[in-house]
């Protein structure tokens, strides 16, 4: 009962909706299939499957709103959640920025469904598991890994008529390979709808061969370097920037989109002509959920139900378009479009092998860890590199080099951009490999 149909979910939903004595009322119902398994110092230590369905239901008294969930679905549990959730609003104090609810939209058809990932059973897993373990005993390496797929829906309506529905599966899978004396790691990760797209071997090679290369480290000084970063390195840095990219936050002087006296930089060029930066829901390799504003791919209790768009946010060097909530749009007079689920960042053609072999000196890097925030008002971050790092010159990597603390801002990384390789799938989002010239490592990290 996980997974139900659309005309499954619009019944339960409008039973709910019959129920109502409020001014407005709103449901969510979403429900998932998940499974998972884990593996460390080359031996399973977990794994397993879970099923969950849950139901939200908000009702509002003019400006006062209260909520209320269940996991049951008889007649009388639905009606108590709609007198529970009711019972909430009216002791609630005023939201002075509530907006009513929308009514009907049309929203897209996304392939975020794979039938492929939602038939993923436990022998799938183990021997998913098994082919990433394998080669990592035969030449006495160590691994670490997870993959978790989920299969699921998500639901939503309101008493002004709204409803949509969505399906979608997804598969995460990340690897870390470790050497016998633990002086060399290596890593990869994986993300896909499909999973007929996923191979753990062919992840896991990759994570091997970083591990087997980055033995004996080599320490160079702290400084500018010329880097390519591998799209692992580079999501971190990139969704961060997007997810500042409010206009809220920039109206209200908090954002690297701010100006002084109330302005934003919307409509400026800010990056390296080269930059453009979408999202589009129906994108055959990203594919995300039709309504925005939270709801993500499974759950469609946080979205405010607006349409997810094709939206263009950054296009050559340009800031095309901020993300809004629905009050803050209404404020500004502003259609208004919600935050992505995912976006893609336009690359090049050329491949990883093709960056190195350009690049006269300069130093790889896998991916960063432990990023942090220094000043959100021009995105500076810090953090580490890891799980292979190397340096090169002449067009070949010649040596692993000793981590680094790195400290950067996207906005500087995306000017100082000398070229970009071929978008990968990473994260739910499509970015290319990076070239990035005067990128700034200020200390040195034992960490491997």
């Amino acid at each position: 009962m996980a997974i139900l149909t659309k005309e499954e979910a619009k019944k339960i939903i409008d039973k709910v909706l019959s129920y109502s004595k409020a001014d407005e009322m709103s449901v969510a119902l979403s429900g998932n299939r998940t499974g998972n398994i884990r593996y460390a110092r080359n031996s399973v230590s977990t794994s397993g499957e879970t099923t969950n369905l849950s139901l939200s239901v908000t009702a509002v008294f003019g400006k006062k709103s209260g909520t209320a969930t269940i996991n049951e679905f008889d007649d009388a549990s639905l009606e108590k959640t709609a007198r529970r959730a009711e019972e909430i609003a009216q002791l609630a104090p005023e939201n002075p920025e509530y907006v009513p609810m929308l009514g009907p939209q049309n929203y897209l058809e996304t392939a975020s469904f794979a039938q492929s990932t939602a038939d993923i059973n436990a022998e799938y897993r183990a021997q998913a598991a098994f082919d990433s373990l394998d080669p990592c005993r035969k030449k006495n390496l160590t691994a670490a890994g997870y993959l978790e797929d989920t299969a699921g829906f998500s639901a939503i309506g309101n008493s002004k008529g709204l409803f949509g529905y969505n399906k979608a599966t997804s598969v995460d899978f990340s690897i870390t390979v470790r050497t016998a004396d633990g002086l060399g790691s290596g890593y990869a990760i994986r993300d896909v709808n499909d999973v007929s797209k996923l191979s753990t071997k062919a992840a896991t090679e990759v994570a091997m061969q970083k591990a087997l290369a980055s033995v004996n480290a080599r320490a160079l000084e702290p400084g500018k370097y010329t880097v390519i970063l591998e799209p692992a390195a580079s999501v971190d840095l990139l969704g961060n920037m997007m997810r500042s990219m409010d206009a809220r936050n920039a109206d209200e002087g908090r954002s690297f989109l701010s100006k002084k006296g109330g302005e934003t930089r919307l409509g400026e060029k800010l990056f390296d002509e080269r930059v453009t930066i979408y999202s589009d829901p129906a994108n055959i390799e990203i594919p995300g959920s039709p309504f925005g504003g939270g709801g993500g791919r499974f759950g469609g209790g946080g979205s405010d139900g607006r349409p997810q768009e094709k939206v263009a946010w950054i296009e050559n060097g340009v800031v095309k378009n901020m993300y809004y909530s629905r009050y803050w749009a209404e404020k500004k007079g502003v259609k208004g479009v919600p935050p992505p689920s995912g976006f893609i960042m336009m690359g090049g053609t050329q491949s990883l092998a093709d960056l190195i072999k350009s690049t006269e000196k300069g130093i790889l890097v896998t991916r960063f860890w432990y990023i942090r925030a220094v000043d959100p008002q021009t995105l500076l971050y810090t953090g580490l590199t890891r799980d292979g790092t190397f340096y090169i010159e002449n067009g070949q990597i010649k040596f692993p080099v000793k981590n680094f603390r790195f400290n950067e801002s996207p906005v500087i990384m995306l000017n100082n951009l000398e070229a970009m390789g071929a978008p990968q799938r990473i994260g739910g989002n499509l970015i290319p490999p990076l070239k990035i010239r005067d990128f700034t490592f200020t200390s040195l990290s034992d960490a491997v």
